[in-house]
């Protein structure tokens, strides 16, 4: 089943009702077994927002290698503000069926209903099927994603940052995920936050999670014994971006000329080494087909 809707998916287009309801189904099965927190080995590579685009991430797997050899986690923000979320995250559902220890998907702040119903995938899904059903479904099924992951005990890998309410990682495995991101918490942190440079806490501006500054990050990792967080949740003009004098934080963004008008890289992250940890950024631009794509529809207006 796996390589016929591949194969499919690959042409841009998506399963019908009936094939991505029994997908959802055995993808529960699968996720149900995975822990909050991913324990992952090297080589990996970790890839971040992709929202909908989905010939750049096409081009982004080519770059890096076929799933079936090539090992990726994604740290969320699959859907929602680009013309093409529901071939993503069909796509990205049936690698993980067919690739499971290749293939790690993280929970990002729009893989829940309140978000994704109001930046596009809502609608999106009702103009392809005709019918909200398989947006039910897909909700569902984000019940079951991860939160966060650890490379080779190092490198914490988390959609949006840190929170006040967590101090060790073991913490996070006490989070019930099967349900909407709450509105404020632990969890929602974990989804929402974002680094600037300040010492510890200030307000969100995006109304959710928390501002986290580089003594948070210094007292998190070393309590840890983390070398590195990756995180994604903010649009980065050069693809990639280190924080604070240590360099111990990165953000990864993974969509070119975002919404099809930014006119920013994008960037996945290689880690080859399971000894040194070594890191490779491989920055890259948007493909033709993505800008070809980017009349499709109105994009529903939202704050970067």
């Amino acid at each position: 089943m796996e390589d016929k809707y591949i194969d499919q998916l690959q042409k841009c287009k998506c399963l019908d009702e009936g094939s991505l309801k029994t997908l959802i189904e055995k993808l529960k099965d699968l996720l149900i077994t995975e822990s909050n927190i991913l324990s992952l080995k090297t080589p990996i590579t970790i890839c971040g927002d992709i929202h909908g685009q989905f010939y750049d991430l096409k081009n982004l797997i080519t770059l890096s290698g076929s799933p079936s050899s090539t090992s990726y986690i994604f740290l969320g923000d699959y859907i929602d503000r680009g013309n093409n979320s529901v071939e993503v995250i069909e796509l990205l559902f049936l690698y993980k069926l067919k690739y499971p220890n290749n293939i790690f998907l993280l929970r990002g702040n729009h893989e829940s209903r309140q978000i994704s119903f109001t930046y596009g995938f809502y609608e999106e899904i009702t103009r392809k099927y005709g019918n909200s059903n398989p947006w039910r479904y897909i909700m569902d099924l984000f019940d079951y994603l991860p939160i966060s992951a650890i490379i080779e005990n190092k490198i914490f890998c988390v959609h949006g940052g840190l929170s006040p309410f967590i101090s060790t990682v073991d913490q996070i495995r006490l989070i019930n995920r099967k349900c909407e991101i709450p509105h404020d918490g632990a969890f929602c942190d974990l989804l929402w936050s974002d680094p600037d440079d300040i010492e510890t806490w200030n307000i969100n501006s995006r109304g959710a999670g928390w501002v986290f500054g580089y003594k948070v990050v210094n007292e998190f990792n070393h309590l840890n014994k983390i070398d590195l967080i990756c995180r994604a949740h903010q649009l980065v003009n050069e693809g990639f971006k280190f924080w604070f004098k240590d360099k111990n934080l990165v953000t990864i963004w993974s969509c070119p000329n975002y919404c099809y008008r930014c006119g920013n890289k994008a960037c996945f992250l290689k880690i080859e080494d399971k000894e040194c940890l070594k890191r490779e950024f491989v920055v890259f631009d948007t493909c033709q087909e993505s800008v070809n794509s980017s009349f499709v529809k109105t994009l529903v207006p939202y704050f970067l």
